[in-house]
C-alpha cells in the first residue's frame, strides 16, 4: 500500500508540470492582457509599455514560465495583478467556501442517491422503483443552474425572502452560514444525486444476481444483514469512483451557483481572474484545482480496498 501511494503521488509531479504549461500558454493566448484592461484604450503606447516592463509580461513566455516556476516551487505563487495582493492569500480567503459548497452538495447528493437507489432495486418494477426513475430522470434533466435560479426568484416571490448574499464563515456564525449554504447545496446535490441514484440502482440489481447472495439469502440470514452487509458495500464501489469524480468537477465547475449566490469561492474568483486576464491567480487557481483533484482520485482508489477486501494494491 506505502509503495502505491508513494508511486501515485511521483506520478502527480509530471502531470502537475504538464498541467502548468499547458495552462501558462493557453491563458497567454486569449486576446488582449491586463495591461489595456487597466489602462483602456485611452493610454498612450508608452505608458502601457512600461507597465508591461513593470509587471514583466516583456518578457518570452518561456522565461516568464522559468520565473513562475521557481517561486511556485518555494511557494510563493506571485501577486495579483490587479489586487497587488498574495495571490496565495486570495486563494486561502477563496478555498474554503468552494469546498464547504463541494462537500455540502456531495453530502445532499449521496443521502438522496444511495438509499433511494438501493429502495428503487429492492423495489424493481414496482410503483415505488418507477417514482424513483422518474425522479432521477428529471434531476438529469433540470441543470443546478436552473434549480438555483428557482430557489432564489420563488422564495423572493411567494414570501418576500431572499437568501442572504453577505458571506459569513462558519467559525463566525455556523446558523447564518448553513443558511447561506443550503440552497445552493440542495440546488447542486439534487442534479448530482440522479447520475448517481441510477448508477446505485443498477449497481444493486447487478449485486443482488451474484452467486454468494443467493448462498447468503439459502443460508437464512436477515434482510437486513443480506442488503447493508452483503450487497450495499459490493454495489458501493462504481458509485463512489462517480462520486470522487463529481466531486473533483464540483471544486473547479461550481462558478455559476456561485455567481447566482454570491458566494465569493474559488470559481468566482477564477472567473474574475480570466476577466481581467489576471495572469499569477488564474495559474495558482487551476494549480490547486489540479492538485486537489489529483488527490481525491488517490483517495477515491484507496477507498477500493477499505471496501472490497479482495482488491489490494
Amino acid at each position: 500500500m506505502t509503495t502505491y501511494i508513494l508511486r501515485r503521488l511521483l506520478l502527480m509531479i509530471p502531470a502537475v508540470l504538464l498541467v502548468s504549461i499547458f495552462v501558462f500558454i493557453l491563458i497567454r493566448a486569449i486576446p488582449g492582457d491586463a495591461v489595456a484592461l487597466m489602462l483602456e484604450e485611452s493610454a498612450e503606447p508608452e505608458a502601457a509599455e512600461r507597465l508591461r516592463e513593470k509587471l514583466g509580461l516583456n518578457d518570452p513566455i518561456p522565461v516568464q514560465f522559468w520565473y513562475w516556476l521557481r517561486d511556485a516551487v518555494q511557494g510563493d505563487f506571485g501577486t495579483s495583478l490587479w489586487t497587488r495582493n498574495s495571490v496565495t492569500s486570495e486563494i486561502l480567503r477563496a478555498l474554503p467556501v468552494t469546498l464547504e459548497l463541494a462537500f455540502l452538495a456531495m453530502l445532499v447528493a449521496l443521502a438522496i442517491a444511495i438509499p433511494a437507489g438501493l429502495f428503487s432495486a429492492l423495489k424493481q418494477d414496482t410503483l415505488p422503483d418507477h417514482v424513483v426513475r422518474m425522479i432521477s430522470m428529471l434531476g438529469l434533466s433540470i441543470p443546478a443552474f436552473w434549480l438555483g435560479t428557482l430557489y432564489v426568484m420563488l422564495p423572493a416571490i411567494w414570501f418576500k425572502w431572499l437568501p442572504p448574499t453577505e458571506y459569513v464563515p462558519l467559525h463566525v456564525d455556523p446558523i447564518a452560514n448553513i443558511k447561506q449554504f443550503i440552497l445552493p447545496a440542495l440546488a447542486l446535490g439534487y442534479y448530482m444525486s440522479a447520475v448517481t441514484m441510477r448508477m446505485m440502482r443498477s449497481q444493486t440489481l447487478e449485486v443482488l444476481r451474484q452467486d454468494f447472495i443467493r448462498v447468503a439469502w439459502a443460508k437464512g440470514l436477515r434482510a437486513r444483514a443480506v442488503v447493508l452487509r452483503h450487497t450495499l458495500r459490493n454495489a458501493l464501489i462504481p458509485v463512489i469512483t462517480l462520486a470522487g469524480g463529481q466531486l473533483s468537477l464540483l471544486l473547479g465547475g461550481v462558478v455559476i451557483i456561485e455567481e447566482i449566490f454570491v458566494l465569493p469561492g474559488l470559481g468566482r474568483l477564477t472567473l474574475w481572474a480570466l476577466e481581467v486576464r489576471d495572469y499569477p491567480q488564474i495559474q495558482a487557481n487551476i494549480l490547486v484545482i489540479v492538485l486537489m483533484t489529483m488527490v481525491l482520485n488517490l483517495i477515491t482508489d484507496l477507498s477500493y480496498g477499505w471496501l472490497d477486501p479482495r482488491i489490494r494494491y
